[in-house]
């Protein structure tokens, strides 16, 4: 009779769980649904080292050297929307969805190390045959910016780093990879549109700032078939490698955005880039946090005018 009650309750228990499994499940949204949310006239696709971007591509066309912008972790082209509306009346603007985010989704060749990206870069300036940019980064993008400068350098007129990634935070070595908890595979199948807020929410001085429409946008992207797979693979073939060598050899100018409320990646970390890259300058950016395009559009974009 007890061995009868034991495998009703292991029945019941097994029953339970697969119910609230499906019930957490959180599929792949379909390209073609997020397409007609996402994509405008404005945005394009181009092939990259088998890599098929997704882009946007506004502005004088016959502008010699076209600002490109690179978005950071987890994020896609739309961050900069504010900021290429308000300069493509003067400037052509290229945003991207960098390999593994957004519209582009992931990259077949399934190779996601920092060289992959940089290299698909180059590929897709080729493609549009553009010699020279402009080159803002946010971020992770920030870091994929200076990795591009230090290595083509004359493809780079001017770059803005904001916020910028690569020197190792406490715990984390150079040489290494990331370590990534085995239950994070569960977030290929299982994403709460809540938890990614209580994420994004540090991003921001202001919280408030993080509104429906922003979160179902990043709920959105992070949703697109094949970024929750990428996303994973990217951080599991994350080596960070000691960036005062590249850094150091980047000789353009460079401006440094900041926002002195950034959690993420704090403004201390700023004079680490200002101590080897000689014709670098930093702009903080007061009550502003690790992301200045979304949260206070026209004060950051005021220095970057600046610097243009």
């Amino acid at each position: 009779m007890f061995l009868k009650v034991l495998k009703i309750i292991a029945i019941a228990l097994t029953a339970l769980l697969f119910l609230t499994a499906l019930y957490l499940w959180t599929p792949d949204k379909s390209k073609e649904e997020l397409e007609k949310i996402y994509g405008s006239p404005k945005t394009a696709y181009i092939s990259a080292l088998g890599v098929n971007i997704h882009y946007q591509d506004t502005g004088p066309s016959k502008n010699p050297i076209p600002l490109l912008f690179l978005h950071g972790f987890g994020s896609s082209l739309q961050t900069w929307d504010s900021w290429s509306e308000a300069l493509s009346s003067e400037y052509r603007v290229i945003s991207l969805d960098l390999p593994g985010f957004g519209l582009t989704g992931e990259d077949p060749s399934g190779i996601y190390t920092d060289q992959r990206s940089v290299e698909v870069l180059e590929a897709f300036l080729k493609e549009l045959q553009i010699p020279k940019v402009v080159l803002v980064g946010n971020s992770m993008g920030g870091k994929f910016a200076w990795q591009f400068a230090a290595r083509y350098p004359d493809q780079v007129a001017k770059l803005v780093l904001i916020s910028p990634d690569g020197y190792a935070s406490p715990g984390m070595e150079y040489g290494k990879k990331t370590e990534v908890p085995a239950i994070a595979e569960l977030y290929r199948y299982f994403f709460s549109k809540t938890f990614l807020a209580m994420n994004l929410e540090p991003a921001y001085a202001n919280p408030k700032t993080l509104n429906d429409a922003l979160v179902n946008r990043y709920y959105d992207l992070m949703l697109a078939p094949g970024v929750r797979g990428a996303i994973l693979t990217r951080m599991q073939q994350t080596v960070l490698q000691d960036p005062i060598p590249s850094l150091a050899t980047i000789k353009v100018s460079t401006l440094l955005l900041w926002g002195e409320k950034d959690a993420f990646i704090p403004i201390a970390n700023s004079n680490d880039y200002l101590k080897v890259m000689p014709n670098a300058k930093r702009v903080s950016l007061p009550n502003i946090g690790h992301l200045p395009q979304e949260e206070q559009p026209t004060i950051g974009l005021a220095a970057l005018k600046e610097f243009l």
